[in-house]
Formats: C-alpha cells, sequence, structure tokens
C-alpha cells in the first residue's frame, strides 16, 4: 500500500493490491470507509462508499482469471474520492452491463460510475476495470 503516513492530508493516492479472492474484500472495504472518513466525509457518503466498493470487488473478483490480481487505486481529493479497481480476466465480457440492477445499485450509491473492458492480446484474455466516484456532501464546507 503507497500513502502517506499518519493520514491521507488534502490530497493524496493510496492503491492496494491483492490476490482476487472474497477474502481480501472486507480489507479493501474498510481502506475506502477509512479514506472517506479522513477526508471529512459524512456517515452516509462513507458508507455508500463502502458499499460501492464492496459490490465492485465482488463483482471483479468473480470474474477474475485464475491467480489474478485486483488492484484498488483510491484517489482522495478536496470534495471526492476516486475509485479504480481492476483485475485480469480470462475472457472478455461487460461486468456491469447498464440497465442491470448492480449497474443502478453502484449508480445510487457513486455519483460516476464507469466500467471498462480493455483487451488483451490475441486470445490472451483482458482487464477489466470499474471506476467509481464519490462526492462529499459537505464539499462545500471544506
Amino acid at each position: 500500500m503507497v500513502g502517506a503516513a499518519g493520514g491521507v492530508g488534502q490530497t493524496g493516492v493510496t492503491e492496494v493490491y491483492t490476490a482476487a479472492s472474497a477474502v481480501a474484500i472486507p480489507t479493501i472495504r474498510t481502506v475506502a470507509a477509512d479514506l472517506a472518513a479522513r477526508a471529512d466525509f459524512d456517515l452516509d457518503s462513507i458508507a455508500d462508499l463502502r458499499m460501492a466498493v464492496d459490490d465492485t470487488c465482488t463483482r471483479l473478483v468473480r470474474v477474475a482469471a485464475r491467480d489474478a490480481t485486483l488492484s484498488c487505486c483510491f484517489a482522495v481529493r478536496f470534495e471526492r474520492i476516486e475509485v479504480i479497481a481492476e483485475v485480469d480476466v480470462k475472457e472478455i465480457m461487460d461486468p456491469l452491463p447498464r440497465g442491470s440492477f448492480s449497474w443502478w445499485v453502484l449508480r445510487c450509491l457513486a455519483d460516476e460510475v464507469t466500467a471498462l473492458v480493455l483487451p488483451g492480446k490475441t486470445g490472451q484474455g483482458g482487464r477489466v476495470c470499474i471506476i467509481l466516484v464519490k462526492r462529499a456532501l459537505t464539499a462545500g464546507l471544506l
């Protein structure tokens, strides 16, 4: 994990790399909540971000290639947190079809949601990336 000791401060980037396993998801969810709390997000926004990160990581772990690494990058800004979660996949597929129930849930929890599928070399799967943005309700007060 990369980050400033003693807290995030006003801006910063924290990266987490782990095996694409459901066992690691609670830790990633806790990192998201901690970063949001340190950035003075209100309790509802912290809970929403925690649930959105949990759902995103769960979805990525389900489609991950065997022995893949799940990476999560948290970019903390004055008024928002951007989360980029990605994993290598064996087969290219849309991890979050628009109009699906999962898409709707993430859209309710995060302010912006983007899903990207990056093809690999011919015959070699690719990479799936889900990007979340959560804004602080108190952004105008910071």
